[in-house]
């Protein structure tokens, strides 16, 4: 069997060896962040017995805009559009067996290190879910002409077409907070959007809050996980997950295999700028730890992680998109 084994010592033998830590060390994790900004609360119904498909409309607007009437006038008449988005349910699980002599012989309870571990590992499927949901925006930004420190050119279709070559910065944020507002997007949070990326990505941006502030006195309600600040209504975040790159060209990039693919000039790497209504997450049974029923006369265990659920971008079109990502076609 492949897992945890008393005769391996990197799987199961270094459990108990002479003067042994008592205290539990892991392998550094990554800080996951995406999840957060995923709406539980709207697929909140989408329980046991729903089938595996959960849907959402989206209503445009009346279809003629209402204008002044003459007093003899007819009330004009009509229409708006539905259109209507779905996910599918999906399962998701990782599993570690072990032999029951691994349990028995181990000075570290095997079964509360397998936990941990697993929860860290069900943690980072998630933040790589969410961000394929965020991935899926079809808004795409860059620095006009790929160089320009003041300008950005937004663009449709869910690939860039514009080549890199310059750092994110502070131009490029006023620029497209700007842009977001005309657009109409929806604020996230009070009059705030949000943008996640790398710490590097967002370094030219933190140190010009070193200069000003970072928030209000008042106003600031709810910190999230990994703010780094606010500038320009928008409000930064930073993770390490997500590996860098992956340009609209790239065939190795790969979040999964943690595979990162650096732009072609290395100047910056993506970044989500975003407002409400972003991605969504439809639970079906909320993650949980399961053990194994015992074999072989209960000599053979394991413990695994199980979800049932998915996740998905809410906004797929460019007319009502809430996301969009800072790109590179290169």
């Amino acid at each position: 069997m492949s897992g945890q084994l008393w005769s391996v010592p990197a799987s199961g033998g270094y459990l108990y060896s002479a003067e042994l830590s008592n205290h539990l060390r892991l392998q550094v994790q990554p800080l996951t962040k995406f999840r957060q900004f995923c709406d539980v609360e709207d697929a909140v119904d989408s329980g046991k017995h729903r089938g595996e498909t959960f849907n959402w409309n989206v209503y445009l607007d009346i279809s003629t805009q209402g204008t002044a009437l003459q007093e003899t006038e007819k009330m004009p008449e009509s229409n708006f559009t539905i259109l209507q988005r779905s996910l599918t349910v999906t399962e998701y699980g990782n599993s570690v067996p072990f032999t029951a002599k691994v349990e028995s012989l181990g000075k570290h309870d095997v079964v509360r290190v397998i936990d941990k571990t697993l929860r860290n590992d069900a943690r980072k499927c998630f933040d790589i879910e969410c961000y394929e949901a965020f991935d899926a925006c079809d808004l795409r930004v860059g620095a006009t002409s790929g160089t320009s420190t003041t300008a950005v050119t937004i663009e449709t279709g869910g690939a860039s077409t514009i080549t890199n070559d310059v750092a994110l910065g502070t131009g490029h944020i006023k620029a497209l907070s700007d842009a977001m507002i005309e657009r109409n997007i929806p604020p996230y949070k009070g009059d705030d959007y949000f943008s996640i990326s790398h710490p590097s990505t967002l370094r030219t941006m933190k140190n010009s809050l070193e200069t000003i502030h970072q928030y209000t006195e008042i106003g600031i309600q709810m910190i999230f996980r990994g703010e780094v600040g606010r500038y320009e209504s928008t409000r930064f975040c930073q993770q390490n997950q997500i590996p860098k790159g992956g340009a609209a060209d790239s065939t190795t990039f790969n979040p999964v295999s943690k595979t990162a693919d650096a732009w072609n000039n290395a100047k910056s790497s993506w970044g989500f700028f975003f407002g409400a209504d972003a991605a969504t997450e439809a639970v079906v049974i909320p993650e949980e730890i399961r053990a194994k029923i015992a074999g072989d006369y209960g000599r053979d265990r394991g413990v695994a992680w199980y979800y049932l659920g998915g996740f998905a971008i809410i906004h797929t079109d460019a007319l009502n998109g809430r996301v969009i990502k800072w790109d590179s076609a290169a």
